[in-house]
């Protein structure tokens, strides 16, 4: 059976694919993963079939410039509050700039089956002109379903072009969101698996002392204006009694004369080094956070743009990690992150819920049912 993944052209939504279009293949299923952008390089580790379907595409500008001409909807995604109409308006976008050349591609490939995440609309748009049935897999704390939905009825003109009508809801949605953190929604709940970058673990990373190790990470999707997770961070470590790994510093941290207790690394393979480390202090992406609930361990995200302030607010409410705004941390946050066993305890058993639920190889079967 051939079986084609969609992402939009960002790593961190390309990942969140590459388990379960790997346990296709696996399976013997001729796969094929379409994507653009910074995603083409996401996905090359994962020895997958890749066609890139929006050629020298950068988010960044395009970005950039529609939220430039909607000022109001901008003010509110940046801050975390904009519903769906902010991501709905930047990723319909993204889906027409990706729709001729996939388009394309299911013309002429002809899949049985289209999987795509929900801000890559146009796999839906492709495959409705077929009649192929359509898996939704989620990537965020989002309900899936509302984010495919903010972008597809965005493209109207889009589905008029290519002869396609109202398009269709997708056959079956696969949930990765954790039960316990989101309210109940429908589909096929399966297991999170980490697909993070693959690279040495320094040696001296977990060194040789008591002190709790925390690492810190931020988003690799680049925004307007400064970063200052990091620089709160490092400030607020002054006097904690902890060490700080800070993975790819921004220039103004680089440049620090960074405290004892402080180190700075490059990429890090985050599946294998968060168990064992103390906490987690990221931006509220999706793949952080989702790995960091895989690890069982307390995080502290930073409310921000897009789905980043949900993340985080869901994070607290669950009671596995802190939410707190990035000119507010202190050292009592940081202190409290590697000190309070209720976070610990929270964290875990999130971890244990995920680990019971269903691998991707065990949804194969049935996401293939779909196509008979």
């Amino acid at each position: 059976m051939r079986v084609l993944f969609v992402a939009s052209p960002l790593v961190g939504h390309v990942l969140p694919l590459v388990p379960l279009a790997t346990a296709f293949r696996d399976a013997g299923h001729d796969v094929v993963l379409a994507t653009g952008g910074a995603g083409v390089g996401a996905a090359a580790p994962s020895g997958l079939p890749v066609r890139d379907v929006a050629p020298g595409f950068r988010t960044g500008p395009l970005f950039a410039r529609i939220m430039l001409t909607h000022p109001r909807i901008a003010r509110r995604e940046m801050a975390g509050r904009g519903g769906t109409d902010g991501v709905g308006l930047l990723f319909a976008a993204v889906a027409e700039r990706m729709a001729a050349e996939l388009v394309d591609l299911v013309d002429g490939w002809r899949p049985d089956l289209v999987v795509h995440e929900p801000l890559a609309a146009a796999g839906t748009l492709a495959a409705a002109r077929h009649g192929v049935p359509v898996a939704l897999v989620d990537l965020s704390l989002y309900d899936p379903e509302e984010l495919l939905a903010a972008t597809a009825t965005r493209l109207t003109a889009w589905s008029r072009r290519y002869g396609v009508g109202t398009l269709p809801v997708p056959a079956e949605v696969v949930r990765t969101a954790p039960p316990s953190v989101v309210e109940h929604r429908r589909g096929r709940l399966v297991r999170y698996v980490p697909a993070t970058a693959t690279g040495d673990v320094p040696a001296e990373l977990f060194g040789s002392g008591d002190r709790p190790i925390v690492l810190v990470t931020r988003t690799t999707v680049p925004g307007p204006g400064r970063d200052l997770l990091m620089s709160r961070v490092v400030d607020a470590a002054a006097g904690a009694d902890l060490d700080l790994v800070l993975v790819r510093p921004d220039r103004r941290v680089a440049r620090r004369r960074l405290p004892a207790g402080v180190r700075t690394v490059d990429w890090l393979p985050f599946a294998d080094v968060l168990p064992r480390l103390s906490g987690i202090v990221h931006h509220g992406g999706a793949g952080t956070l989702m790995t960091a609930f895989c690890a069982g361990i307390p995080q502290l995200a930073v409310p921000g743009a897009g789905d980043r302030r949900t993340h985080a607010e869901l994070l607290a409410a669950r009671g596995a990690g802190l939410a707190v705004e990035a000119a507010d941390l202190t050292t009592a946050d940081l202190q409290r992150l590697v000190t309070d066993p209720a976070l610990r305890v929270a964290a875990r058993e999130v971890a244990a819920e995920i680990a019971a639920l269903p691998h991707p190889a065990d949804v194969v079967e049935p996401l293939v049912a779909l196509a008979r």
